[in-house]
């Protein structure tokens, strides 16, 4: 987005987009790269767009809130804070949920800080847009990673397109971001081999042709994704918390199945904490990259961060590398998921970047 912002300026940006008077942004929750590979046929219109250059990496953790506020800031997660799907709120001894867990103990201006790509805009004299569910209109991500934009509702992925398209017609210069999050819901549910998902990545292709064809000689369009897929069936979770040597002094369980972020409870001596990560290591290092926080903030996992989101953080941090998921049957209520992501895998971290109209590169 803000290469789209750029382009709008006439400057010169890291995926060298050229001048144009509009740019949109269409972000499809969930659309891996590989998931929309293994089932090309059904999404002809995006393939012909897809290539070796359009395929980029996401940034860690692979989910949702960290990726979406990186997307519309330009920052990474050590900077704009919002480091998993659910997280640690210090100030609060609790663990919140970033994309829907806001509540009057957090104000989403202080706790995600950086100025929006649409801020940045309107401060330049465009327009700046935002379409998505009617849903999501008012909510404290949305408060915390959409600000200064004008929100749109509309129902359907056509109907979003469509107004996307009626937005281009309009005079004047701006950005627009359209969300479209059908695929991630149903990839959860049912996962991204089944015919659900497949229906909402067929509807998809069929609306960006339509809109293909609205794409004017001075109007870009980019299609991206937050993040992509990992389908775990359900005899490959691992229930954690049956191993009490896994959670022998931890007091919270943040983050997700696939990237837990271990909190551990602030009385809990050097020693039990050495012997917990220890655990860990020893049992699971295997199949997932383990880290203390300390060590993935070295190895740059969150990019460089702030003092105030370093608390955020687990303590230790389990990434799955293999096709597992974690869970704590304490909390685990009816048959979890199908579709997973959070971790480093190719197939969560790879998304496709596809350009239409100006911004075309076939």
């Amino acid at each position: 987005m803000p290469a789209c912002l750029s382009a709008i300026s006439g400057e010169e940006n890291r995926l060298g987009l050229p001048k144009v008077a509009k740019a949109v942004v269409l972000l499809v929750d969930g659309l891996g790269a590989a998931a929309l590979k293994a089932r090309a046929g059904h999404a002809r219109t995006l393939m012909s767009y897809l290539s070796g250059s359009s395929v980029i990496e996401s940034g860690f953790p692979t989910t949702t809130a960290a990726a979406l506020a990186t997307l519309t800031t330009g920052t990474a997660p050590g900077q704009h804070g919002m480091v998993g799907y659910t997280v640690l709120d210090p100030a609060n001894d609790r663990v919140i949920k970033q994309l829907s867990g806001w509540d009057s103990k957090i104000d989403p201006y202080t706790w995600q800080p950086m100025p929006t790509v649409f801020e940045r805009a309107v401060a330049l004299g465009h327009y700046a847009v935002v379409i998505g569910p009617e849903r999501y209109r008012d909510s404290g991500f949305s408060k915390a990673v959409l600000r200064g934009a004008e929100y749109i509702g509309a129902s359907s992925i056509g109907d979003r397109l469509e107004r996307a398209a009626d937005w281009l017609d309009e005079p004047g210069t701006g950005i627009a971001y359209v969300y479209v999050p059908e695929l991630d819901v149903a990839g959860h549910a049912t996962g991204a081999e089944s015919p659900e998902w497949i229906g909402w990545l067929e509807t998809l292709d069929a609306a960006v042709r339509e809109m293909e064809t609205r794409l004017g000689p001075d109007a870009g369009l980019v299609i991206t994704a937050d993040h992509g897929v990992v389908d775990i069936a359900e005899r490959n979770r691992v229930l954690f918390d049956t191993s009490a040597p896994l959670i022998d002094g931890i007091r919270f369980v943040a983050g997700e199945p696939r990237c837990l972020q271990l909190h551990f409870a602030p009385d809990a001596s050097e020693s039990v904490r050495q012997a917990t990560i220890a655990a860990w290591r020893d049992a699971e290092g295997e199949r997932a990259w383990i880290a203390t926080r300390a060590e993935a903030i070295a190895a740059g996992w969150f990019g460089e961060v702030r003092a105030e989101v370093e608390p955020r953080i687990g303590d230790l941090l389990v990434a799955a590398r293999k096709g597992i998921a974690y869970y704590d049957s304490r909390t685990l209520t009816g048959n979890g998921m199908v579709g997973h992501h959070g971790s480093w895998s190719p197939a969560e971290v790879q998304v496709p970047l596809l350009r239409l109209g100006a911004f075309a590169r076939r």
